[in-house]
């Protein structure tokens, strides 16, 4: 239920940092949050034994937290954030003072250019060695020379698909995001509302990067998009989920983080339909969350204690059990049973992936192009 790339207008980031940024009331109550009040980090100070802590919800083990303030003596609190967009203000306003943030990889960029981060230092952080190397070649597309980031998930956007509803409209699995326009799928389609992941599915159905910032390919994908409404369902974001299991619609435009989650529902609530996952041919967003330290930080140390605590593997085991996004810890990984390491909807094969892309952070004029498309997709 985490990923979540909606743009948020000024006065949206305006009010965020009002409320100094914490994301609503926690769902990892055990003790050692501060259940999302909004003065929780202004208190911190040069103490040593704190660590402010500021991470999508749902995104941890809440038990992981206790055993790492056992094991520290650090105290932790824990706020959190809905978006990205949501995040990035608190931080760049610095009236609030986190010490270990999680953003997704387009957000790291901006945050980077923006010099709102602290380099890591990796000699805190000897379990680094744990995350497979291609995660770290893979941040290299936002963090060149990882020094601002360690890698927390992963994952892809793909189609979840009823095969029994399929079968009933007489339409063929999907297999390409241009399945997503067959008129034979009339309001049965749920997209994401995000104006990211909704001009992704429209660029690469076409061709295009999912970063483009050339104005005729965005405005081709704006219209492909317009032209594809009268089929949708509904734009929606962790609904998705729900929607499918309870059998409102065929095709979805769903995270892979969701699907064990979803397996498991289907099997226990003995559906006469199954759910089925897939990664489209044109490509799509492969994504990576990672830990980063903001450059006002007061407990670096600890935050350094925190990443490195994260990626032991038993650890990071415990944490994709919890919350099911795909790990980068090769350690981790090693861990899990068979079945899990071989179900390819949560661990694609690497040549499934050759035509995905990670977003990049493309600039405030680029941004600024995007939301006013969008606010013409959604307005027509």
């Amino acid at each position: 239920m985490k990923k979540n790339l909606i743009v948020c207008g000024l006065a949206a980031a305006a009010m965020a940092v009002c409320l100094t940024g914490c994301g609503g009331e926690s769902s990892n109550n055990a003790g050692n949050s501060s259940g999302g009040e909004a003065d929780s980090a202004a208190k911190n100070t040069e103490s040593s034994d704190e660590l402010y802590v500021y991470n999508w919800g749902e995104y941890i083990d809440e038990d992981v937290i206790s055993q790492f303030e056992d094991e520290t003596g650090i105290q932790v609190i824990y706020d959190l954030f809905e978006t990205n967009e949501e995040m990035y203000p608190i931080i760049e306003a610095g009236a609030v003072t986190y010490d270990v943030v999680c953003p997704s990889d387009y957000m790291i960029q901006k945050m980077v250019e923006n010099d709102l981060l602290a380099e890591i230092n990796l000699d805190n952080v000897p379990n680094i060695d744990q995350i497979d190397p291609a995660y770290m070649e893979m941040s290299k597309a936002f963090d060149p020379e990882n020094k601002f980031s360690v890698p927390y998930c992963w994952g892809t956007v793909g189609i979840l698909y009823n095969t029994k509803r399929l079968e009933e409209l007489g339409v063929a699995p999907p297999a390409k995001w241009s399945d997503l326009w067959d008129e034979k799928l009339s309001g049965e389609i749920l997209m994401q509302d995000s104006v990211r992941d909704a001009f992704m599915v429209a660029l690469k159905k076409d061709g295009f990067s999912m970063n483009s910032s050339d104005k005729n390919e965005l405005e081709q994908a704006k219209q492909a998009l317009i032209s594809q409404k009268p089929l949708v369902q509904a734009y929606v974001i962790d609904q998705v989920r729900d929607k499918m299991i309870g059998g409102e619609a065929a095709v979805g435009v769903i995270y892979s983080g969701e699907m064990l989650y979803i397996q498991e529902e289907v099997e226990n609530l003995g559906l006469d339909y199954t759910l089925e996952y897939v990664l489209p041919e044109e490509g799509t967003n492969l994504w990576l969350d990672s830990w980063v330290i903001p450059k006002n930080a007061k407990n670096k140390e600890n935050a350094e204690k925190w990443i490195n605590f994260l990626c032991r593997p038993e650890i990071a085991k415990a944490n994709f059990e919890y919350i099911t996004y795909p790990t980068p810890n090769k350690g981790a990984f090693d861990l899990l049973d068979e079945e899990l390491q071989n179900n390819k909807s949560v661990f694609p094969d690497t040549d499934s992936l050759v035509n995905c892309e990670v977003f990049r952070y493309l600039g405030d004029e680029v941004d600024g192009i995007y939301n006013d498309l969008w606010k013409e997709v959604k307005s027509n």
